[in-house]
């Protein structure tokens, strides 16, 4: 008796890695034993970078802050201190937006924080 292969499942496990690497350069696109290497590692990069671009981000409205605390003759951190102690509650995402946006109410809540 022959041995049954399930060809239908083979078939579509292949074609949804095959279509992970689409657009991928030379065999790295169409050779499945080299795709299956090549989408294993852009997917550890990709969980990887997800984390990144969180730092990244962070990274960014603490220099937009920073930038804009300095306009207003205060550094970054002495500014973060003094809205932590008069419990400011704003992120660093939405100050950085209202620096970016809005400096005049940047230099209002600079001078709430500092008095």
């Amino acid at each position: 008796m022959p041995k049954a292969n399930n060809a239908v499942a083979s078939k579509a496990r292949r074609k949804r890695i095959l279509n992970k690497a689409k657009g991928y350069w030379g065999s790295r696109g169409n050779v499945l034993t080299v795709v299956k290497h090549a989408v294993d590692k852009a997917e550890q990069y990709a969980y990887r970078d997800r984390r990144v671009k969180k730092r990244n981000f962070r990274s960014l409205w603490i220099m937009r802050i920073n930038a804009a605390a300095r306009l207003n003759g205060v550094s970054y951190s002495r500014l973060m201190d003094a809205i932590h102690k008069k419990n400011i509650q704003i992120d660093r995402k939405a100050l950085a937006e209202i620096a970016v946006k809005d400096p005049a109410a940047f230099s209002v809540i600079v001078k709430s924080a500092l008095d």
